[in-house]
């Protein structure tokens, strides 16, 4: 599967961003998604994945409240909805995917698409 992130820029401190993951492939139900981030010179962390049928997702203790992620098989597509953004969520944002299991959901992701970056500015 191929992965294309896109929907960030650059915003202030309370707003609010839509990221979007869409995927190739006619399986996509079958895949875990999950997105991650990383700032300059930090180490990748997670944010959030959801289940391949979308029924269960799991979020990063920064972002619980904040961000949602939802997806529709229908177009391929998972979605991170970022609100009340904060200048430490400042980071590219990458989606990534694996076939089958849920758990754990932070790890043994097979496919990564490439960054979109997003810059909160206080």
């Amino acid at each position: 599967v191929q992965l294309q992130a896109s929907g960030g820029g650059l915003v202030q401190t309370g707003a609010s961003l839509r990221l979007s993951c869409a995927a190739s492939g006619r399986t996509f139900s079958g895949y875990v998604v999950a997105w991650f981030r990383q700032a300059p010179g930090n180490e990748r962390e997670f944010v959030a994945a959801i289940s391949g049928g979308g029924g269960v997702a799991d979020y990063a203790d920064s972002v619980k409240g904040r961000f949602t992620i939802a997806r529709d098989n229908a177009k391929n597509t998972v979605y991170l909805q970022m609100n009340s953004l904060k200048p430490e969520d400042t980071a590219a944002y990458y989606c990534a995917a694996k076939r089958g299991i849920y758990y754990p959901p932070k790890s043994s992701y097979e496919y990564w698409g490439q960054g979109t970056q997003v810059t909160v500015s206080s």
